[in-house]
């Protein structure tokens, strides 16, 4: 593999590294549906401030969501919404997967 590859597959890895917790993944379907402060998204992931905060962290040095601040509270949004559309490829993956699956049983 040629070395530009190997960082232009470096750099990919780590935006899906980004992604690649369940509740990283519903913060990123929640903010393809809109704005969200991090006050509702920690009442909907049930978790404490500072853990969703982390979450936020990574996926916004990744380049995934952006916030802004107004008063005392921070709102995100989903920057690259085309992460929507690899949810997409992955629930396809998933059905043909399951259905191959079912095809011995």
């Amino acid at each position: 593999m040629k070395k530009e590859d190997t960082r232009r597959f470096e750099a990919q890895s780590q935006i899906i590294k980004a992604l690649a917790h369940p509740t990283r993944l519903f913060i990123a379907e929640e903010l393809g549906k809109g704005e969200r402060c991090v006050c509702e998204l920690t009442g909907m992931i049930g978790a404490d401030t500072s853990t969703v905060s982390k979450h936020l962290f990574i996926m916004k040095n990744a380049g995934i969501i952006e916030c802004e601040k107004r008063g005392t509270n921070m709102y995100y949004t989903l920057k690259m919404k085309c992460v929507l559309s690899f949810f997409s490829c992955v629930n396809q993956v998933l059905q043909k997967k399951a259905a191959e699956q079912l095809q011995f049983v």
